[in-house]
């Protein structure tokens, strides 16, 4: 069967954060609509897709970690029942800091999830309370430390660099506190001023002022330096692992261009070429489900173009790169005969190194990727 990853969008959180472009809603009391409509989703859906074997799954959001653990059973008994898991698959969800208890995750861990995120972003209640997170710094510790008590072995921590008022010697105490938890897997991810955020409406009026290129991949270099200093592999720009066995594969689906599903309000869907999208509203995502409708509000085909250039963005991203081999198999040609002008233009500028049949950024092409990007 071929291999796909499972994504479920868990919308609620109680505090919207100010730097925060994913769909979400405080209104806890939908809680109970939305698990039955989940549901009702995987029923609609999953006759289509009985010849995957979902080896990842994935609760986003949002703050999934708010569902009761009555919540979270239903919604796994049900993702078991629908569709077809691979029994040694990887199984994520997402927590926030003072949202979990000992008890509370070792019944996640028992229903059948191995893979924790914790959503920290900092470990200085300064930049916390600037990005408007409710959690303190005791409660980090307090949280791990119950994540490993439940049973835990595969723990991931979120960190957010390159935000306002952020210095140098900030992010790398907080990337050493990280580090000293010893956890399997970090997430440096730079902040970026999406539109419709509190954010990007202060940026807007002049109460933020957003990072130049240039400072942004000083903290992406800090990144890298502390984090490999401390044992990690960087495999991908923003994350880092203590092996290749902690490689986050549900993310790994992403950014090689496999196959995923997403449940839940404002989930996307991948399966090529075709990709979709559902409604950014609970009430629709509710009301369309109701009625025996999925909830898709935006659908389309790639072309052919569109396909390779993606396989070749995100590719570019993996600290691996892009296999030329794969690359014929999929695409029936030569990369690089195809795209031999911007190669030359990027190996001359020191952007990409070649190396057994790879092609991949070099150290300084790893803080311009985006940059790259546009020689395709």
């Amino acid at each position: 069967m071929n291999k796909a990853g499972l994504y479920l969008h868990i919308p609620f959180c109680l505090k919207k954060c100010g730097y925060c472009d994913f769909y979400s809603i405080t209104r806890l009391q939908q809680q109970n609509d939305f698990v039955e409509v989940l549901i009702r989703e995987m029923v609609l859906l999953s006759p289509q897709y009985q010849h995957l074997e979902f080896d990842t799954i994935y609760l986003g959001g949002g703050t999934p970690s708010l569902l009761s653990t009555q919540q979270l059973e239903t919604i796994w008994q049900n993702i078991q029942h629908h569709f077809t898991v691979s029994p040694q698959g990887e199984f994520s969800i997402e927590a926030n800091p003072g949202t979990i208890d000992q008890e509370k995750l070792s019944i996640l861990r028992q229903i059948g999830f191995n893979r924790l995120s914790l959503g920290v972003q900092s470990f200085n209640e300064t930049d916390l309370k600037l990005l408007g997170r409710i959690h303190s710094i005791q409660e980090i510790y307090d949280g791990y430390d119950a994540a490993r008590q439940a049973g835990f072995k595969n723990i991931n921590i979120d960190l957010i660099s390159a935000f306002p008022g952020l210095t140098g010697s900030r992010f790398r105490t907080t990337l050493q506190k990280a580090a000293e938890l010893k956890t399997e897997h970090v997430s440096c991810y730079t902040l970026i001023f999406e539109p419709n955020t509190l954010f990007y409406r202060r940026l807007k009026q002049g109460e933020l002022q957003a990072l130049t290129s240039d400072e942004e991949a000083g903290f992406i270099e800090i990144s890298n330096q502390e984090l490999l200093k401390a044992g990690y592999t960087a495999y991908e720009i923003s994350n880092y692992a203590v092996s290749a066995d902690y490689f986050c594969r549900h993310n790994l689906k992403y950014w090689e261009h496999r196959p995923y599903l997403g449940l839940g309000p404002s989930a996307h869907s991948f399966i090529s070429p075709r990709r979709w999208k559902n409604h950014c509203s609970v009430t629709r995502y509710i009301q369309s489900l109701n009625n025996d409708l999925l909830p898709i509000t935006q659908q389309e085909t790639l072309s052919d173009n569109d396909l390779e250039f993606e396989y070749i963005f995100l590719h570019l991203r993996l600290k691996e790169g892009l296999n030329l081999v794969d690359f014929h198999d999929r695409f029936q040609s030569d990369f690089t005969e195809k795209y031999r002008t911007p190669l030359e233009k990027l190996n001359e500028a020191g952007l990409i190194d070649f190396y057994n049949r790879q092609v991949k950024l070099s150290d300084r092409g790893w803080l311009l990727a985006d940059e790259v990007s546009s020689f395709f």
